[in-house]
């Protein structure tokens, strides 16, 4: 992982799906599960990370780590994300 890491932000996205698996799940552990966040404050926390708040949502929903409903975002608690 610190591999893809400089400061805390990624350099860039990894191609290989195991990678992005695990940089995703990081990703996901930034938020609280339980919280409902919206979008603004999902784009907020993820641009601490990568510019491209888009694509990181986008796959944080792919992978499943979170939900969304109209533009509010919850963390998938971790059970539910490693049984389902």
């Amino acid at each position: 992982m610190q591999n893809f890491l400089v400061d805390g932000r990624l350099k860039e996205i990894p191609a290989s799906r195991k990678k992005r698996v695990v940089i995703f799940k990081w990703l996901a552990s930034q938020f609280k599960t339980r919280v409902k966040y919206p979008e603004i404050k999902v784009n907020t926390i993820l641009k601490r990370f990568h510019e491209d708040c888009a694509t990181l949502r986008r796959e944080l929903i792919g992978y499943q780590f979170m939900q969304r409903e109209n533009s509010i975002y919850w963390r998938v608690p971790n059970e539910e994300v490693e049984s389902g």
